[in-house]
């Protein structure tokens, strides 16, 4: 997509995104940019990470919602303001209203995260949790809003939402001036609609490239169409960037200055996720390593220097031990197959004893004696097997052939 001169719609400008500036100092963090060797070698030129992950609230959501906060008249304070959020909005607005002193209500689905309904809670805010999905929590805030005349505070279609994420676009030029490519994940299109104003009025040479997740990817069609239109169902382990339709103000922003969106899959998004845990040593969430798994599907596509924005890492524990597991298997280092022995004394022991000799670790074995599609003296297998790669595999399933055993899967 080619750069273009904006349209008329309630614009942001870079005057905007350094007011934002202005305005958080001493209120988020100037986050850290940190080097990637393996993600370097693997693109074939210099990778940096802007980590807001580790950013007040453990994501970038802060700063649009203290700016959006900020804005609101004596009387619009005084009526309080509500959000609906799964998580990182939900703690950006409680943490911004509680410096300003705002009464904060936050709508959430009832299936939200302990976790992060217990830090919204901390950070100040009255937690309702309303639906079972986040256009049910949204609805709930928004008849809240006309009943008590609360501001409700958009997550990322507001101008001054917009201008707030922008102050990362201007960090990552601080930090990173020789900077040629910036990828971003993009739900709504907040954040990259306010980098993009930001990088693109100081460097329009710099290519910024919005990263959407395969199943929730409003973004295409939407840009196919020339305006915002809902996607149905969108279904991503990234609930950060899991949006259904585009912003109307994010939207021509992005229209007009993001150069490239792409999507990646289930797999190179857990794949990411485990590359930043045990590579840079970075907790992130799945939308916050989407930058990285359009590093991984597509490593050289991408013109260096190029910094990956790790844009949160508020992730449920329980999540995280589910997304590593996949992440694992995609990696070929987590196995998972069914096969066949005789049902005799010893049988068990003479199969692991063949896994041991080719270094596999088994994790978890059950028996299956009764399917009626095993005959009399068979019995069928379930293993977890921890291995090195997808080669190693492999030569596990070889072994295993070559031993007599009937591999199913």
């Amino acid at each position: 997509m080619s750069y273009r001169t904006t349209r008329s719609f309630p614009a942001v400008t870079l005057d905007d995104v350094r007011g934002a500036q202005k305005m958080l100092v001493g209120v988020s963090r100037v986050t850290a940019m940190e080097g990637s060797r393996h993600l370097s070698h693997l693109v074939g030129a210099p990778v940096h990470l802007k980590c807001e992950n580790l950013q007040r609230t453990g994501s970038f959501k802060l700063r649009g919602a203290y700016v959006r906060i900020s804005g609101l008249l004596p009387e619009e304070r005084a009526a309080g303001v509500v959000a609906a959020s799964a998580g990182n909005h939900a703690q950006g607005v409680a943490l911004a209203s509680a410096l300003l002193g705002v009464r904060a209500t936050v709508f959430m689905p009832a299936g939200a995260p302990l976790p992060k309904v217990a830090a919204t809670r901390d950070y100040g805010a009255e937690v309702r949790l309303r639906g079972n999905v986040v256009d049910e929590t949204l609805a709930a805030a928004q008849d809240y809003a006309r009943e008590t005349g609360a501001v409700f505070i958009h997550p990322f279609d507001h101008p001054d939402v917009v201008a707030g994420q922008g102050t990362v676009g201007l960090e990552i030029l601080e930090q990173c001036p020789e900077v040629r490519t910036l990828v971003v994940g993009v739900g709504g299109g907040g954040l990259a609609a306010g980098i993009a104003v930001a990088v693109k009025s100081l460097r329009p040479d710099v290519r910024v490239v919005g990263v959407q997740a395969a199943g929730a990817a409003a973004y295409p069609p939407s840009l196919a169409a020339g305006r915002p239109v809902s996607i149905d169902n969108p279904v991503t382990m990234a609930d950060g960037i899991k949006v259904g339709r585009p912003g109307d103000v994010p939207f021509r922003l992005v229209e007009d200055l993001v150069d490239d969106i792409v999507t990646v899959s289930e797999d190179h998004l857990s794949s990411a996720l485990l590359l930043c845990l045990e590579r840079a040593k970075m907790v992130v969430e799945p939308a916050g390593a989407s930058p990285v798994a359009a590093l991984l599907s597509d490593p050289r596509a991408f013109e260096g220097p190029v910094v990956a924005l790790l844009s949160g890492g508020n992730v449920d524990p329980l999540l995280m031990q589910r997304i590593l597991r996949h992440g694992m298997a995609a990696a070929g280092r987590y196995l998972s197959l069914r096969l066949r022995l005789t049902d005799r004394p010893g049988a068990l022991a003479t199969l692991l004893g063949v896994l041991s000799a080719v270094d596999a670790n088994v994790l978890d074995v059950s028996h299956v004696r009764t399917d009626p599609r095993l005959g009399l003296t068979e019995a069928e297998v379930e293993l977890q097997l921890e291995t090195k790669g997808p080669e190693h595999c492999a030569e596990v399933a070889t072994a295993l052939r070559d031993a007599g055993y009937t591999v199913i899967g």
